[in-house]
């Protein structure tokens, strides 16, 4: 497990990043960390990888603090791509390969590997500049997996992706978490954390507002009933708990409490009911709730 515990840091006199964040991510499981721009989610990885250095707290690592020699085992995909632009694909992949220890042979095997996953294999040749911006993604991401990491922390790995550069990357993902891969990746894509995530952390301004599985959290925010009603009376909802809105056309209440028999029968008298359900909050909704 991938522990992070009471991290703070301090840039200049007054800039605080972090002030205590704490989550753990543990083996074969994806964390989703989430937040504003500005958050700290960066600082936070970039502590985790030892590129900066906490003022207080610690990182561990199946129990003991990390250090350099655990950190070799990591791959990293930083927020500010690292790639070589003038330098192929292949030379790419092996020599990152090479950086992390792995002999020519196993370098060149390993990029061949991933390039196939990846679906690189007719860019083998070409340089980084040459690539669209999702096959520099798709690179970036090989330099990441090429020595088999222990664990993967990933700033914003799908950031300006198409809908097919998503779904390769996630799937190989998925896979390396299958394999029992603690994987931790940030992302603005909430729909997408939503989707492929088994637990996710929300921070705002450098502090932990929620944290735990997506259900978890959604049991933190409560129940909520979605009545939807066409040609609706005036006044319907009126003495009715929760919101009331107009979408196409339609009177939609929101209702997190009150009796839903009672909600029930105001609304079939009020015109005809084409929904009534209860309904989860989606990570948006809790993610907006949790930063307000």
């Amino acid at each position: 497990m991938l522990q992070i515990t009471d991290l703070r840091k301090t840039f200049g006199a007054a800039k605080r990043a972090l002030d205590g964040v704490s989550f753990a991510v543990r083996q074969g499981e994806m964390f989703g960390f989430v937040g504003a721009n500005g958050a700290g989610k960066t600082t936070t990885m970039r502590i985790v990888m030892g590129v900066l250095q906490t003022d207080e707290g610690e990182v561990r690592w199946k129990g003991s603090p990390l250090d350099f020699t655990e950190r070799r085992r990591f791959g990293y995909m930083p927020e500010e791509r690292g790639l070589y632009q003038k330098m192929k694909v292949a030379e790419q992949i092996g020599y990152f390969g090479r950086l992390h220890g792995l002999s020519p042979v196993g370098a060149r095997k390993a990029a061949d590997e991933l390039i196939e996953r990846l679906g690189l294999t007719e860019r083998v040749g070409d340089a980084v500049e040459a690539l669209s911006l999702g096959n520099q993604q798709r690179v970036q991401l090989a330099v990441a997996l090429v020595h088999d990491p222990d664990v993967l922390v990933l700033d914003e790995p799908f950031s300006g992706l198409d809908p097919l550069a998503v779904d390769a990357l996630a799937e190989v993902l998925q896979e390396r978490a299958r394999g029992g891969v603690p994987v931790i990746f940030s992302s603005h894509q909430l729909e997408l954390v939503e989707r492929l995530c088994d637990s996710v952390g929300i921070i705002s301004a450098g502090q932990m507002v929620a944290s735990g599985t997506v259900d978890e959290l959604r049991s933190s925010v409560g129940r909520r009933l979605r009545v939807v009603v066409a040609e609706a009376k005036s006044g319907w909802a009126d003495g009715l708990p929760g919101d009331l809105r107009v979408e196409n056309g339609r009177e939609v209440l929101i209702a997190t409490d009150g009796d839903d028999q009672h909600i029930l029968h105001a609304a079939v008298q009020a015109g005809r009911v084409e929904h009534f359900g209860v309904e989860q909050p989606t990570l948006t909704e809790i993610f907006r709730g949790a930063v307000a």
